[in-house]
């Protein structure tokens, strides 16, 4: 294992001297928290794949397929069809607002006083997906160094901290550019073909297990379904998300760029699920099935590749965890905090603001890995995360952008109630229902339509000012919190 751990401690290593780098180029707001907006198509691509393939879609995604055969691949390739719609649709009129979260979109586009409520919700969010990823160190370094729960989960936080407190996005897209191409080379080009050559291949595989493990259906339509309204919507509205479609130097960028994500993502999906079935070949009787990607690597890989596809995991783990750590850090310094103190206006560019969200990616990065060790359900944590955002945010967030006649009024109610609704009925369904979600957007669209045709239309200069904003005419201009009292 000498091998193995050497790749993986200079892999570590490397993270911590690329927030050191990164922490060089952030010297403004915008450079720390968007990267100055300047990234090209080939950065943007890599990172925004980075971000929203983490250890759900590789352990998990490798577990789905173990169970399902090839319909485990529906989770991930849900995800992916999220991103290439968000790429497609809308992220080049999001690029052009020049904002830095959701919740300054709210505000610009039905003026004001939505910021709050809604930086509240994806705050939530945000923390238990940066929790859930964090979660997941525990099992890759048990495997590699067999070591205690609590000390692997300080270990993999802590860098991921370190990192991204230095040198904010830039560090975070540096970093996932490498955990892009160590996840690309590790799954997709070793450890798929091994596992499929390992199990006797294809011809093999169909043989030994039954034909549902080939049914592209398999896994059921409800949860299909399900996993549509979860991530293929939370991937168009997710704060984590959003931070990097700011990150793009243009509008062709933010859209060409992440419909290349978007398809990579398909592929990986697809890898997880033949690896997960081919390690029901190898291994028909686990204990549990997101044992199968841990097992697979420990057990068929040579030394040295078996290093690099835990560091590729590791790198999936990593990138999901950052950007949910800079997005959490964000929404509480911006949306919450700043607005809660009725900050005035301030320049983007003073050191004072690189500082001071600095200080909140690591206030909320030791409360991650406190977190972290505290809580022992990472399926139901997740979950609560995602009918949060999509039964709260989803309406008002797809009704601002596509439909004038929505009011302030109906966001907040929409908000309100969306959020509640959810919450009652993950306590009366239970976390794990797929019911909650269901009528928690139902009660979300219901209400925001009737209260914004109950009320007064949006004012016609901030309806303006919005279409200057998504027409990329006003480039200068940068949200800020808006006061308390207003």
């Amino acid at each position: 294992m000498a091998v193995d751990y050497t790749v993986i401690v200079v892999y570590l290593a490397g993270m911590l001297a690329m927030g050191w780098w990164g922490m060089r180029r952030a010297r403004s707001k915008s450079e720390f928290l968007v990267a100055g907006r300047r990234l090209g198509p080939v950065m943007y691509s890599g990172t925004m794949a980075a971000i929203v393939l983490g250890g759900a879609s590789t352990i998990g995604g490798v577990g789905l397929g173990y169970q399902y055969g090839l319909s485990g691949a529906w989770m991930v390739f849900t995800i992916g069809l999220g991103l290439l719609a968000l790429s497609v649709f809308f992220s080049a009129r999001i690029a052009r607002l020049k904002v830095y979260t959701v919740s300054e979109m709210l505000d610009l586009r039905y003026g004001g006083r939505a910021g709050v409520i809604s930086g509240v919700v994806m705050w939530a969010y945000t923390l238990m997906l940066a929790v859930t990823s964090t979660i997941a160190y525990a099992t890759i370094f048990d495997v590699l160094f067999d070591m205690n729960r609590t000390v692997a989960i300080i270990l993999g936080g802590s860098i991921v901290v370190a990192y991204s407190t230095l040198g904010g996005m830039w560090s975070i897209t540096l970093t996932d550019m490498v955990q892009f191409v160590v996840k690309t080379i590790g799954v997709l080009l070793l450890l798929l073909p091994i596992a499929v050559v390992k199990a006797g291949g294809f011809s093999e595989m169909k043989a030994k297990l039954p034909t549902a493990y080939f049914d592209p259906l398999g896994i059921g339509g409800e949860t299909i379904f399900t996993y549509v309204l979860i991530y293929t919507f939370g991937m168009l509205i997710g704060q984590d998300i959003w931070q990097r479609v700011f990150t793009a130097r243009g509008d062709r960028t933010a859209k060409w760029g992440g419909t290349v994500a978007g398809t990579y993502c398909l592929v990986y999906a697809l890898a997880g699920a033949v690896i997960g079935t081919a390690a029901k070949v190898i291994y028909p009787k686990l204990g549990s099935p997101d044992d199968a990607f841990a097992t697979i690597v420990k057990d068929e890989l040579p030394v040295g590749v078996r290093g690099l596809v835990l560091a590729a995991a590791l790198a999936a783990v990593m990138s999901t965890s950052s950007g949910a750590l800079i997005a959490c850090a964000t929404v509480a310094n911006n949306d919450i905090w700043s607005r809660l103190r009725g900050a005035v206006r301030r320049t983007d560019d003073t050191r004072d603001e690189v500082t001071g969200n600095r200080v909140f990616i690591l206030i909320m990065g030791i409360g991650v890995i406190g977190t972290a060790i505290a809580l022992n359900n990472v399926v139901e944590a997740l979950t609560v995360a995602y009918n949060l955002l999509v039964g709260g945010l989803l309406v008002p967030i797809l009704g601002g952008l596509l439909w004038k006649r929505g009011t302030v009024q109906g966001a907040l109610a929409s908000v309100i109630v969306g959020g509640l609704a959810v919450i009652g009925l993950m306590a009366g369904y239970g976390i794990l229902a797929n019911e909650p979600v269901y009528y928690g957007l139902l009660a979300s669209l219901v209400v925001y339509v009737a209260v914004s045709l109950a009320t007064k239309p949006t004012d016609a200069a901030v309806l303006a000012t919005w279409r200057e904003r998504l027409a990329g005419r006003n480039p200068e201009l940068v949200s800020e919190p808006v006061p308390a009292h207003q």
